[in-house]
């Protein structure tokens, strides 16, 4: 099969023939449909995440099932899959209470060293990427790191619910518990920062304040639920919403993956508010906050995943798109074939589009 590998951290990923194995007792073979194009992939290209190589990256994808392992119950061959980087173990204290992002044991759902690699080269073993590598024209996974949706949701859409929608909506409505009527900002409006605020929209929040230092996303911000937007590039955002609120918002989220702008998503609470950091702020880079600003019960937190249990979530989201509640077509800035993927991550850098999503021939 066809598959983008990364062999070179700061290089291109090179479109390659790579080799999959058959589906193990609790494995599904997948033909991948569809995967967006993340800004998660683009910190392992550049270096901020390390991770083994050679891999093939890819993580928010959808497609067709093919074929099953002997122990897989909860799909069939012709099933329509969203995937899930967060496979879970299903039986670990945090699982068994509702927390799948935090799975204790998430080895579990990946093969034993003594076992054949799901993914080879001729060379030997090719490194498979958080569970899932979705550039590529199928995949082998876990069951328990993909959920069946209605056949007739689209699968260019539904890929984006595998990660920057399910991570943005599930940071409101999950880790942060946004209620009807709150305030809420949000910091970054590539792919997570707008499903955040499609999510907060379908939370109730009573204002959401967008956040970008692009001009050029003040009307898509809007079109999913922005009340008011700040192009961060005219001047300090924290004392612009501090003074429009009066005081600050009840919630922020950080939806980039900067220190910068963890510290101003904390800076523009009022008292009582929490802040929830959704970006991959890269390794080595520390938060720092100003100590006394606690004393007004503030808080600041992370949010893996949006907190989800994805697979009651994501069929949930499926209906919300399909009954016109989640904005997914907006989202999609491009659709390009798999040999285009490097002239994606580069558009992505301009800060200009939402998402580029990979479409692979039926």
């Amino acid at each position: 099969m066809k598959a983008a590998v990364l062999r070179e951290v700061g290089k291109p990923l090179q479109i390659e023939d790579v080799q999959i194995g058959k589906p193990g007792p609790r494995e599904v073979l997948i033909r991948t449909s569809a995967a967006g194009v993340c800004h998660s992939d683009l910190h392992f290209i550049e270096g901020a995440y390390p991770y083994p190589l050679p891999v093939v990256l890819g993580h928010e994808s959808a497609g067709i099932v093919e074929q099953v392992g002997s122990d897989v119950t909860r799909l069939k061959p012709g099933d329509h899959v969203i995937t899930c980087l967060s496979a879970f173990c299903g039986h670990c204290e945090a699982c068994l209470t509702g927390h799948l992002t935090l799975c204790s044991s998430p080895n579990e759902v990946q093969r034993r060293p003594d076992e054949p690699p799901r993914l080879r080269e001729d060379a030997g073993a090719m490194n498979q990427f958080i569970n899932l590598s979705s550039f590529a024209e199928q995949m082998l996974i876990h069951e328990n790191a993909c959920v069946a949706v209605r056949p007739d949701m689209p699968l260019d859409r539904a890929a984006l619910i595998g990660c920057g929608v399910i991570t943005g909506v599930g940071s409101v409505i999950h880790t942060a518990q946004v209620r009807p009527g709150e305030t809420v900002a949000v910091i970054g409006c590539g792919g997570v920062g707008l499903a955040a605020i499609n999510g907060a929209a379908i939370a109730g929040a009573g204002r959401i304040i967008a956040v970008d230092m692009s001009p050029a996303k003040d009307n898509m911000a809007r079109s999913f639920g922005a009340t008011d937007f700040i192009c961060a590039a005219d001047g300090d955002p924290v004392r612009q919403i501090l003074d429009m609120t009066q005081g600050g918002v009840q919630h922020s989220f950080e939806a980039i993956g900067l220190a910068k702008t963890a510290e101003q998503a904390f800076g523009m609470l009022r008292r009582g508010g929490t802040a929830t950091v959704i970006g991959m702020i890269p390794v080595g880079q520390t938060v720092s906050l100003k100590g006394s600003a606690l004393l007004g019960e503030r808080r600041i937190q992370g949010s893996q995943m949006g907190s989800n249990r994805f697979p009651v979530d994501m069929p949930r989201l499926v209906d919300f798109y399909m009954a016109g509640k989640l904005k997914l077509d907006e989202m999609i800035s491009r659709r390009i074939k798999l040999e285009d993927v490097n002239d994606a991550f580069t558009e992505m850098k301009t800060g200009q589009i939402a998402r580029s999503v990979i479409v692979f021939d039926s």
